[in-house]
């Protein structure tokens, strides 16, 4: 009896503190909210996997305010799907779908070969075209999950042993990196698209954000040697120099 009345007792702590927290919890499960105005008129905006999720509320977004969408999607029906749900819901969207495997180096390499005439490869072969039609942005879209990740060079892909938890963190660390170091070699959906758009962050280059502001990065995601050795590391991978 004395146990019920002490779990009884400890619902009602719990139950209080949900009610008295509820308009904070609303506003951290909502996230961040892009207030910025701007408009995308004449451009245009790749945004891998756009079919679902973060990917397609972004394209939504972006399509509303102008740009031209390409929706890079690994199954084209499934995109052609949301590119139609999208046009409902905006019918002046112009967004179109394109195949691409990020996990198939030939399918990326047929894609960057189409646009022009994983992540890393299309961002080298599209580089120059991003180049010429300065300024442009490239927005990396990571995850807290990369706190708890760590890259481990002596087995990348993961053959010696694989745990899906430990291997979604490693990825979203390596977003993290690639993107700082992406910034330094270029030196010179909410918040995918407040970064997107945002002309205060103009200038700002290579900077991890949450709901809209800079967030903590964790230590291993700071670390410049790790970040120059994935590089390296990517580049031999996939056959590719970077001048």
């Amino acid at each position: 009896m004395m146990v019920l009345l002490v779990i009884v007792a400890g619902l009602g702590v719990v139950t209080l503190l949900v009610i008295l927290f509820a308009p904070h919890i609303r506003k951290y499960a909502a996230g961040g909210v892009c207030m910025s105005p701007a408009r995308l008129d004449g451009k245009t905006v790749l945004i891998t996997g756009a079919n679902t999720g973060i990917g397609k509320e972004t394209a939504l977004d972006l399509a509303m305010r102008g740009a031209r969408v390409i929706m890079a999607c690994r199954d084209v029906d499934k995109g052609e799907e949301a590119a139609a749900s999208m046009r409902a819901a905006y019918p002046e969207a112009k967004v179109e779908v394109r195949e691409l495997d990020l996990a198939d180096t030939c399918s990326i390499r047929a894609f960057a070969q189409k646009f022009l005439r994983g992540h890393f490869l299309l961002t080298s072969l599209l580089i120059g075209l991003l180049k010429r039609s300065a300024p442009a942005r490239i927005v990396v879209v990571s995850s807290l999950a990369h706190n708890f990740g760590w890259i481990r060079f002596h087995d990348l892909h993961s053959q010696g042993s694989y745990n899906s938890g430990l291997a979604y963190c490693q990825s979203k660390l390596a977003n993290v990196l690639f993107a700082r170091e992406f910034a330094r070699r270029l030196k010179g959906a909410q918040t995918s698209i407040y970064c997107a758009v945002a002309e205060e962050l103009h200038s700002i280059s290579g900077k991890h954000f949450s709901d809209c502001a800079p967030a903590f990065v964790a230590p291993q995601g700071r670390n410049e040697e790790t970040a120059r050795r994935l590089w390296d590391v990517s580049c031999e991978l996939l056959g590719i120099e970077w001048d």
